[in-house]
């Protein structure tokens, strides 16, 4: 997974969409109660407790030691682990795999689909919805053209992996899944907390070791960039959000 920083206080107040945005998964997951069920890349917990309040038997996993700690205190059963390499020794058996808003953050996303393989049950169910090719699109360039003005390279700080869905469904297809379902579609996001409030949530890597002023500029040099295209005076911000959405059956 992605070594990005987080504060879920922080999270919680300029990011809470992405678990209310979530809620479309849980959906496609079509989660019954009595069935275990694994939340990879939890979060703070938000999904996962909806879930155990739903009477599932639920497990998350996040990569982020302060998010573990986020979702234990809201009673879900959080573990630190990395979702490349998932291990739950005699433990290992789930109904299904839920991940909203987490596999972009990871390196290599055919580690992922085998580890994911591994944990599910003959049967089980594999939904997931992440960033999709194009996510950010404006964004990125704006973050890219300041890093490069001060001698930065932004592919080593780009901690995203956007999948293509054609690449995408052959990894998951390979790997002996049956899509049942998946799919690429813009999703224009409004920014309650600003185009600013979200760099602050998600730029940390690009934004690493810059002394406070020259980020700020840093923030000030996006938000200039992205204005005209990702801003109105009525409703905004809206981030340039894209999304891979799918369900996935390991077969019996």
């Amino acid at each position: 997974m992605s070594n990005q920083n987080w504060d879920p206080m922080r999270y919680r107040k300029s990011a809470g969409f992405v678990a209310e945005l979530g809620k479309h998964l849980v959906e496609l997951l079509k989660p019954q109660p009595g069935e275990r069920i694994l939340d990879l890349g939890c979060g703070e917990g938000t999904l996962a407790r909806s879930l155990l309040d739903a009477g599932c038997d639920v497990v998350g996993v996040d990569s982020s030691p302060a998010m573990v700690e986020a979702a234990r205190a809201r009673g879900v059963d959080a573990r630190l682990m990395d979702a490349h390499d998932l291990d739950f020794g005699e433990d290992a058996r789930f109904d299904a795999v839920m991940s909203n808003a987490a596999l972009h953050w990871m390196s290599d996303q055919y580690a992922v689909v085998r580890s994911v393989w591994r944990v599910l049950a003959p049967g089980g169910r594999f939904a997931a919805e992440c960033g999709g090719e194009g996510c950010v699109r404006i964004i990125r360039e704006g973050m890219k053209i300041s890093l490069i003005k001060r001698g930065i390279d932004y592919k080593a700080r780009n901690p995203w992996t956007f999948p293509e869905v054609g690449i995408f469904s052959r990894v998951l297809e390979n790997q002996g899944f049956n899509v049942s379902f998946i799919a690429r579609f813009d999703r224009p996001t409004p920014l309650p907390d600003g185009l600013r409030g979200w760099l602050e949530v998600f730029s940390r890597t690009h934004a690493e070791g810059l002394a406070d002023e020259e980020r700020d500029e840093f923030y000030r040099e996006v938000e200039d960039y992205c204005r005209p295209r990702l801003y109105d005076e009525r409703s905004g911000w809206t981030a340039d959000y894209v999304r891979l959405r799918f369900l996935a059956v390991k077969p019996d």
